[in-house]
């Protein structure tokens, strides 16, 4: 399973520790160090059947600096998943990967679920 998090990042946090507590071992990749590809957003975005706008952090600082909730219903998906690559802070966080199925933002319910607890 792949775990991409931003470590400074309080629900990144309590999501790691969840996994923890769960015995459910990961692969931690910094959002910000080693940011998505646009490849692999487009990838998790197909596997997790969510529109593409639940991958941008809406409440970061970088989302309103650039004014993107007016601006990403102008913009077709090539443009948004370059947006979305070039700056991991950009990416709503946490992302769990496990195979097909894909989890964007921590929702314990919801984890819980997909990974039949």
């Amino acid at each position: 399973m792949l775990f991409l998090c931003y470590p400074k990042c309080s629900t990144c946090r309590k999501a790691a520790q969840w996994l923890e507590e769960r015995g459910i071992s990961v692969t931690l990749r910094d959002i910000k160090e080693d940011r998505p590809t646009a490849a692999e957003l487009d990838q998790w975005n197909q596997l997790s059947g969510l529109p593409l706008k639940r991958f941008f952090n809406t409440s970061g600082l970088q989302y309103k600096a650039l004014g993107l909730k007016d601006r990403l219903p102008q913009m077709d998906r090539e443009e948004q998943l370059q947006l979305l690559a070039s700056d991991g802070m950009l990416v709503k966080r946490p992302i769990l990967v496990d195979g097909d199925k894909v989890l964007v933002g921590f929702r314990e319910t919801e984890w819980q679920a997909a990974l039949k607890e």
